[in-house]
């Protein structure tokens, strides 16, 4: 058993359309890497920021991801070659194990396809596009036709 703390540079294409981890960013890696009977099982934590926009407001979002990965690498010529399809489980190639399929899998499969950058964002006014946050209560955006704005007013209270 062996365990590996290295801190390694993003991919490209880590991430979801809104979302993702900017390409060159660190990424921690905190794993462990065990010899079992038929490879090197490998898992351990993934640590990284991640950078996108609101799906409602469209507001940038800073915040952080850590996931959880387990893979199992297998030796050339292993019971793994009958009992398994080829793509099915990682390959030890010589002494390399190729950690960036497994690593994306993990992040991509962790972010959200919808991101928020709060939990209650209202988003932005489908009729100005400018933020609810920014706007006042009582706005709108409904006219009154000018017939019928004599009668608008016995709704009103007085104050």
């Amino acid at each position: 058993m062996r365990t590996v703390e290295r801190v390694v540079q993003a991919p490209s294409d880590l991430g979801v359309e809104l979302i993702g981890v900017p390409e060159g960013a660190d990424l921690e890696l905190d794993l462990r890497m065990e010899s079992v009977s038929e490879g090197v099982l490998v898992s351990g934590t993934v640590s990284g920021p991640v950078r996108g926009e609101c799906g409602r407001c469209l507001r940038g979002i800073d915040d952080s991801v850590t996931v959880t990965i387990q893979e199992l690498y297998a030796y050339e010529n292993s019971t793994t070659d009958a009992t398994t399809e080829e793509d099915e489980v990682g390959r030890l190639q010589g002494d390399l194990i190729d950690l960036e399929p497994a690593l994306r899998d993990a992040v991509v499969l962790a972010l959200p396809t919808n991101p928020l950058c709060r939990q209650d964002c209202p988003g932005l006014c489908s009729e100005c596009g400018v933020h609810w946050d920014d706007l006042p209560a009582d706005h709108s955006h409904q006219q009154v036709d000018p017939r019928w704005a004599g009668l608008s007013q016995l709704t009103r209270t007085e104050e």
